[in-house]
């Protein structure tokens, strides 16, 4: 059983001004978004989400104010989400080796931007636009230029659109996803409930978590969703598509609390798979503290199976939107 959250866990918001303003420190600029009871707070260092609140109240699980980014809370993860295993591909026939970012398991993690630094591009009140190039490199020879766009709403809470647009002159292989970790109130996460309906899930591997096939998830599973149900001690860190999806084509998670907060995370069509982790870690401290959602445009070890990994042609861009809202 994990313990309740405290303001410390959660961390401290930087000071900044009621309207769009910076707060300098060692992980970039801080660009403070309101609208409405909501605020959210976005740095220049790979465009990560540090905070969102509504009413005050964390939506999302911050990192310490002091050092890097812990464990991709908020970040935006490109050109490949979640893992390559032994960060070796092939593309158009040439085998490519990208850094062992996650060594202790042999993978590269997360693609190459969480810890990029973003110019703005525009800075409103409700709304910042984020840009960063992506050069060639031996393990991902190809030139992105990657538009980040955050919008503020006092109905919808928080959407972020991701842009890739092809700059090179070959095709590029590319994936995107975000990695909020979202806080449904203050009790512990074992007594959260989550709702999200999926009908297969990706079965993985337990020491690399590498894709070994897929798997039903009939009504009754440990994984079944499709009504609230409280998470309790179940682990989760696997990725699930076949999801259910309403008139537009939105896929919804809803994470409740029982004292009645709660948070939901919807994304379009574009992210047919979704990744959860119960955020389960060795350090007491970062034990289950928040749960990971991850709308995905394409599934782990993509790069290597192929399985929905976007050709993007010289020139041709590609969009992925997800939003996050609380109440």
């Amino acid at each position: 059983m994990t313990t309740p959250l405290t303001p410390a866990d959660l961390g401290s918001p930087a000071d900044a001004p009621g309207d769009a303003g910076r707060a300098a420190r060692d992980r970039g600029d801080l660009l403070v978004l309101v609208a409405g009871d909501y605020r959210a707070e976005i740095s220049t260092v790979g465009a990560t989400l540090e905070s969102l609140t509504v009413g005050g109240r964390n939506l999302v699980l911050r990192s310490p104010e002091e050092g890097p980014m812990l464990f991709y809370r908020g970040a935006i993860v490109a050109p490949w989400p979640n893992r390559i295993g032994d960060g070796t591909y092939v593309w158009d026939g040439e085998e490519l080796r990208t850094p062992l970012s996650e060594p202790e398991r042999g993978n590269a993690l997360h693609g190459l931007v969480s810890f990029q630094s973003f110019t703005p591009a525009s800075v409103d009140e409700d709304e910042v636009v984020l840009r960063t190039e992506l050069f060639p490199t031996p393990g991902y020879p190809f030139h992105l230029l990657l538009t980040v766009r955050c919008a503020l709403s006092p109905e919808e809470g928080l959407t972020t659109t991701v842009t890739a647009r092809n700059l090179g002159r070959s095709d590029a292989p590319y994936g995107v996803c975000p990695h909020p970790y979202l806080v449904a109130g203050p009790e512990p996460l074992d007594e959260w409930s989550l709702q999200v309906a999926a009908g297969t899930v990706l079965t993985v591997t337990e020491d690399r978590l590498l894709p070994t096939g897929t798997a039903p998830v009939p009504p009754g599973d440990p994984f079944d969703f499709s009504a609230p149900r409280v998470l309790g001690d179940l682990f989760i860190d696997h990725a699930f598509t076949d999801l259910t999806r309403d008139a537009e084509g939105r896929l919804e998670v809803a994470v409740t609390a029982p004292g009645g907060t709660g948070v939901e995370l919807t994304a379009g069509p574009e992210c047919p798979w979704l990744q959860i982790h119960t955020g389960d870690r060795p350090e007491p401290e970062h034990h289950r503290r928040g749960l990971a959602v991850e709308p995905m445009t394409c599934p782990p070890d993509a790069f290597r199976s192929g399985t929905d990994v976007v050709r993007l042609a010289p020139g041709d861009e590609h969009a992925a939107s997800w939003s996050i809202r609380g109440w």
